[in-house]
């Protein structure tokens, strides 16, 4: 078995030092990721395992001192080695301090930086065996899936029943509820991670055009056919197709998706030849496929074939304690791209944010936190959130009355307004007082 290679992440404003380290680490067999500023690093070390971290100090904007402290405490488990053309007794210290396990003066030879990776590697032992052998983060696990709730532990239990085996899996849940994240974690979490991932929203391709995108067809299958083309399926070979939205696809392609499913073979538009097809299918749906079923509008056979394994995915309302996780990760996605810091939320504004029901489910509480970063000037306070989640006033929906009652009922407003004063009363009326006499008679 082919051993992973370890990941470093190197972040220098100096491009040329960037490609240096880069050739260096690569020639060491390292699989290496660049950042030119703390802000991208930020997104690399959110999204990627990193097995090492090595930065340099003097940075415009955010200094890496800051990157340090970052990744001190959010990432603690993560070497972080310094390399500086500027050395001095306090800087060390002070870098010592805010977490790095080594320090390196520029300019350094080869040799050096792989003596300084060795032993802050060697400090990381733990943390891979661990990895192997323990459940890690749901943060690292599961990429961008965050929860601790039991609703989203039922989901994170089938990832890791189906992660390493090639199931057809179905996604169901409410728009907006993480469907395609859950397909990312099955496929980047398991022993296939290395193989492509292809996403593919069915509703967002022409009738016409689908099972040419997906199956793939042969120069002069149809007027525009210049050339034989790969289709998503011989894209996604080795790895997972995810197939959003497919109660959308055509009976003709659903025809073709079952025969897939059945024989792990297709055949291209304007091809006789049949292609064998070494794939992970994962579909998602909103809808209610056995009612489309009842329809005639989604075949009854490839439903019973997409569903060997079915995943719910369950609206934020049923998981309320995963609120403030997600929102810490929203805030700290948003106040570094928004504001380059990082930003915290009160105690009242959390607590709306908990009580409301999120009809859009995650995309919607997504969509207000990144209004609120905008909005906010350092804490997001109640101000700084949209008035459709605070309270409200529910007025009794009255059946439609008579003129003359509604009439009588705003004249008593503009008398009580008014103090009395008919007068007053009768210049905002635009009546005479006479008239106004006569109505309250």
């Amino acid at each position: 078995m082919e051993l992973r290679k370890e990941n470093i992440l190197i972040v220098d404003d100096d491009i040329d030092i960037l490609e240096l380290l880069q050739r260096h680490l690569q020639s060491m067999d390292y699989h290496t990721y660049k950042a030119v500023s703390v802000k991208e690093a930020l997104f690399i070390l959110k999204d990627t395992f990193i097995d090492l971290l090595i930065t340099d100090i003097q940075m415009p904007e955010i200094d890496g001192l800051q990157l340090l402290k970052f990744a001190n405490e959010h990432y603690p488990e993560i070497p972080k080695l310094v390399v500086t053309g500027y050395p001095s007794i306090e800087g060390t210290l002070e870098v010592i301090k805010s977490g790095a396990t080594d320090y390196l003066t520029k300019p350094f030879t080869k040799s050096e930086l792989k003596e300084a990776i060795d032993k802050a590697l060697s400090q990381n032992i733990t943390r891979k065996k661990s990895k192997s052998n323990t459940i890690r983060s749901t943060s690292n696990i599961y990429s961008d899936m965050v929860g601790e709730s039991t609703a989203f532990r039922k989901v994170t239990n089938i990832i890791d029943r189906v992660k390493d085996n090639k199931a057809t899996v179905i996604v169901t849940g409410e728009s907006g509820t993480g469907k395609e994240l859950v397909a990312r974690a099955i496929h980047y979490s398991g022993k296939f991670s290395r193989e492509p991932f292809i996403a593919v929203n069915c509703a967002a391709i022409p009738e016409n055009l689908q099972e040419a995108e997906l199956f793939g067809y042969m120069k002069g299958a149809f007027t525009g056919a210049n050339e034989n083309r790969n289709g998503f399926f011989q894209a996604a070979k080795g790895g997972t197709l995810f197939l959003d939205e497919i109660g959308t696809a055509s009976l003709a392609v659903q025809t073709k998706l079952l025969r897939a499913l059945q024989e792990k073979e297709i055949t291209r538009v304007g091809s006789q030849k049949v292609e064998k097809v070494d794939i992970r299918i994962i579909a998602a749906t909103n809808a209610d496929l056995r009612e489309e079923i009842k329809n005639n509008t989604f075949r009854e056979d490839l439903y019973y074939r997409l569903t060997v394994v079915e995943i719910n995915v369950p609206p934020l309302r049923e998981r309320k304690s995963d609120i403030s996780l997600l929102a810490e990760k929203f805030i700290r996605k948003y106040g570094i791209e928004f504001k380059d810091r990082l930003l915290r939320i009160s105690p009242e504004a959390l607590q709306i944010l908990e009580r409301y029901n999120w009809p859009g489910n995650i995309r919607e509480l997504e969509n207000v936190i990144q209004r609120a970063v905008i909005m906010s000037d350092g804490t997001i306070d109640v101000k700084d959130l949209p008035d459709v989640l605070k309270y409200q006033i529910d007025f009794p929906n009255n059946e439609l009355r008579p003129l003359r009652e509604m009439e009588k009922e705003y004249v008593q407003r503009v008398l009580n307004h008014t103090n009395g004063n008919k007068t007053k009363a009768a210049e905002i009326l635009q009546i005479d007082r006479k008239t106004l006499r006569e109505k309250l008679k």
